[in-house]
């Protein structure tokens, strides 16, 4: 040991470079562990979801994963609606297909992602023209895009009127012989995908078609015709367009139920009757209190002049006495 001591101080000195390549051989050791180290947590992350895209040749590169991670979008829910729109032969090219970017777009303006994919794919299914940006748009306006898919395909019957909304179970109309007809209807609509964005909802065709039935009996003459074809509401209600700037067009019209009510005009004649028995009672209990009174001013008349004839008679003794004592009349003459 105590000859090493000269050796080491024997050796001639490091050359100056020697430190700058060790420095850097250090830094390239540092950044390759660490480039390992995010290579293996980004493989643990998004490996699984590439790996699964590019088996389903999906067309979602591990950095498009990578950007939706520091985005905040959910990479399994992108991830599963490529997918399927690949598997379901949907168009996902990136210039004008379902690409990554536009399900991206959709997931950030807080649309549903997967209701817009699966609305899309029944549509195709059956045939109906639906785009996505079609079914987007529908979708960020609030409306079930997947329900209205499937009741354009199978529609769906709607109460006329609806119990869970009006409370009634009944509409009631009447005849213009004033007979009462309470009817329930069921009206079969088709989704219009045409006009489902800004177009009127269920409350608009229900009260649409409600009010059609209506007027349909009441321009019938009697409820009899109404109850012998009640088929002619569905086609007079039918024929005045009433899905016009709706979300839906009417099917057909069904009457459900037709009971038979009141005699409305029978109970409002007799009421009317009634009423002009009270007035006829009235003016003549107006009469004979008038008849009354001017019997009574008669009456008072009468003994006025009586009063006036007393007092008249009151009068006579009173003026003979001045008469006699002012000698304007004597005894002998008188006797």
């Amino acid at each position: 040991m105590s000859d090493l001591v000269p050796m080491l101080l024997a050796q001639p000195p490091a050359e100056e470079g020697s430190g700058f390549w060790a420095m850097l051989w250090i830094a390239l050791a540092v950044f390759g562990v660490i480039f390992a180290v995010v290579t293996v947590i980004v493989i643990m992350t998004y490996g699984k979801l590439w790996f699964q895209a590019y088996m389903s040749d999906a067309d979602v590169t591990m950095l498009s994963l990578i950007g939706m991670g520091f985005r905040q979008v959910n990479s399994k829910v992108v991830m599963t609606a490529k997918i399927m729109c690949s598997q379901a032969g949907m168009n996902i090219n990136r210039r004008d297909g379902i690409s990554t970017q536009r399900l991206e777009a959709h997931y950030l303006a807080g649309g549903n992602v997967m209701n817009v994919i699966n609305a899309i794919i029944a549509a195709h299914r059956a045939g109906i023209d639906l785009d996505f940006d079609r079914a987007a748009a529908i979708d960020l306006a609030g409306r079930d895009v997947l329900d209205a898919v499937r009741t354009s395909v199978h529609p769906k019957v709607i109460d006329c009127p609806d119990p869970r909304r009006s409370g009634k179970t009944t509409l009631s109309a009447i005849a213009k012989n004033g007979v009462e007809l309470r009817i329930r209807a069921r009206v079969t609509v088709r989704t219009n995908l045409e006009q489902l964005i800004g177009g009127a909802t269920e409350e608009t065709v229900i009260a649409r078609v409600g009010e059609g039935i209506i007027t349909s009996i009441g321009s019938a003459d009697t409820h009899l015709n109404v109850l012998e074809n009640p088929d002619r509401i569905s086609k007079a209600v039918l024929e005045r367009g009433l899905d016009a700037h709706t979300a839906f067009e009417i099917v057909s019209i069904d009457i459900a139920d037709i009971d038979v009510g009141e005699n409305i005009g029978a109970r409002l004649q007799a009421d009317q009757a009634e009423a002009d028995t009270r007035v006829a009672r009235a003016e003549a209990e107006q009469r004979r209190a008038e008849a009354v009174a001017v019997e009574q001013e008669y009456k008072a008349d009468v003994a006025e002049q009586r009063a006036r004839l007393v007092l008249a008679e009151a009068e006579v003794p009173q003026a003979m006495a001045q008469a006699f004592r002012e000698g304007r009349i004597s005894t002998s003459h008188s006797a």
